[in-house]
């Protein structure tokens, strides 16, 4: 028997405690892949980028370097764009441009992945009711029955209503590890987000005077 055979099996003697968990694992598992691909195209080469602003500010380019964050959108891009847009205004008006736009950007790279943890719980939740629900379902035939081999009977029983239990746990751990996986992730994107506006502010501020009037906003 192969091993979609052998699934299928456990999963239709798991009994109806196992749909819930399946929707569980279609969900958790669709988290995954939007949150890892959405977390994969927001990040970027913050050296790279660094030294690209650096260049185009040094020289006097704020134009060249608002080009280079349109030309490659991500949070981090975008919020810097935001604060190269005022560069002529006042330092607290361009750091409050990039707050603004942070307030924007932040909660997109935090959306959804804390479900991850909630639905790790709900899969073995769902798992130990449906394995408490065929046992008490075997416990109950186990006495009504006239059959000799009520042992055999109810460690059958037992087995099928456990694999609730097994698949329950299975999608938790996979829920888990996703979790821990994509926050590890989403505090990198945020980090390196707070340390690159931070130096791009410095430098605006640094290199005001150098920069090529008529690009305020």
């Amino acid at each position: 028997m192969s091993i979609l055979q052998t699934m299928g099996q456990r999963f239709h003697d798991g009994g109806w405690g196992m749909w819930p968990i399946l929707f569980t694992s279609i969900v958790t598992i669709a988290l995954i892949v939007e949150r890892a691909v959405y977390l994969m195209r927001a990040s970027v080469d913050k050296d790279k980028l660094l030294a690209l602003l650096k260049s185009q500010v040094m020289s006097g380019n704020v134009q060249g370097a608002i080009k280079v964050c349109s030309g490659n959108p991500t949070p981090m891009t975008r919020i810097v764009q935001a604060g190269l847009m005022k560069f002529n205004r006042s330092d607290d008006e361009v750091q409050a441009a990039m707050d603004e736009a942070s307030l924007r950007e932040l909660p997109k790279i935090n959306a959804r992945t804390p479900y991850l943890a909630m639905l790790s719980n709900f899969a073995v939740m769902a798992g130990l009711i449906g394995t408490i629900s065929g046992m008490i379902d075997v416990f109950g035939k186990v006495k009504n029955s006239d059959s000799g081999d009520k042992a055999g009977t109810l460690a059958g029983g037992i087995s099928e209503a456990l694999n609730c239990t097994f698949f329950g746990i299975s999608v938790s751990l996979l829920g888990l590890l996703g979790f821990s996986l994509l926050s590890g992730k989403t505090t990198k994107v945020i980090d390196d987000i707070n340390e690159v506006t931070v130096q791009v502010v410095n430098l605006v501020t640094s290199h005001r005077a150098q920069m090529q009037p008529g690009m305020g906003m």
